[in-house]
């Protein structure tokens, strides 16, 4: 083996690493002739403790025409908020936080490791970060992210996320295998950052649910201009909210089928979601550019127990 030879020999798994490193950091794209959904890989662009790392969905379009937004309505192309159909693990308090002491780690599904700081949760807090192992597997026509996670005082978890596109929409499958010895129990939901062809909230949108809004039981009703208007199955505008607006709740704890529908009049199109199970609760935010129905999911897996649910987004065209 000559000098030159040897270089290269010493050099190739530099080489090969930095081509993996690439890879994995493209944005990675589904696409037919109806739709795209543009996919940040785990280690790209948002890295924050809140939102699920695998396949984090930053934007959907269809004919061209985008049906997300994003949390804050800015030019910039920030990763530091929410996008388009990000999720998230126990947003009010992740697996055993309560049980971990200060300056210990806890477990946020699909991120990895956090340092607690503090007594209470908070998932708007910038946690030190230990992430989890990830696997990317690519295919035609679906992303494939296996999120591995460490034991910590005997919880563990191996997360398999498939992002599948449909002829004019998409499904996300969940599988969550408890590998840990003690059971996990919290809950997941999927933020749906909407914004149909970029259209401002106003009057022109219409939020379906397929059961009986019941604003009496509201857990929060925040809606300081008087602008969000309930009817029995359907919220509307009668104009653009400049304040952020916020009901919990939306089905008073009834269990109730897991869907909404988003229609712009104006635009003549529509987005729905449609999950595997049922669900007692069911949040709204939103502000003047995006709006953001929340079906949560409540799971519970005892130890090597495994439990798998769905979530089916269809876009259509209105008469």
């Amino acid at each position: 083996m000559n000098k030159t030879q040897l270089l290269l020999f010493l050099l190739l798994p530099f080489v090969i690493n930095c081509q993996h490193q690439n890879e994995t950091n493209m944005t990675h794209i589904l696409k037919n002739k109806n739709l795209q959904i543009h996919i940040d890989l785990p280690f790209e662009n948002y890295n924050l403790a809140r939102f699920d790392w695998t396949g984090k969905i930053t934007a959907v379009k269809y004919k061209n025409i985008y049906v997300s937004g994003t949390e804050k309505m800015t030019t910039e192309d920030n990763s530091d908020f929410g996008k388009g159909f990000y999720n998230e693990f126990g947003i009010d308090t992740p697996i055993a936080y309560n049980e971990t002491k200060k300056g210990d780690y806890f477990h946020k599904i699909g991120v990895g490791l956090l340092k607690k700081d503090s007594a209470q949760y908070l998932f708007s807090n910038s946690y030190e970060i230990k992430p989890a192992e990830f696997k990317v597997t690519k295919k035609s026509n679906k992303i494939i992210i296996e999120c591995t996670s460490s034991n910590i005082n005997g919880y563990a978890y191996f997360l398999k996320k498939e992002i599948e596109l449909l002829e004019s929409g998409f499904v996300i499958r969940y599988y969550l295998h408890n590998t840990g010895e003690k059971t996990i129990a919290t809950n997941e939901y999927n933020h749906n950052f909407l914004a149909i062809n970029n259209d401002l909230i106003s009057s022109d949108y219409i939020l379906k649910f397929p059961f009986q809004i019941k604003p009496e039981l509201f857990g929060d009703t925040i809606n300081p201009e008087g602008k969000i208007e309930i009817g029995q199955n359907k919220i509307t505008f009668n104009s653009t909210p400049n304040e952020q607006f916020f009901f919990s709740n939306l089905s008073g704890n009834e269990i109730v089928d897991a869907a909404w529908e988003l229609i712009n009049i104006k635009s003549k199109i529509g987005i729905s979601e449609k999950a595997s199970f049922k669900t007692a609760k069911i949040n709204l935010w939103g502000w003047k550019h995006v709006i953001s129905p929340e079906l949560f999911f409540d799971l519970r897996v005892e130890a090597n127990q495994v439990i798998e649910w769905n979530r089916t987004y269809n876009v259509f065209e209105t008469n």
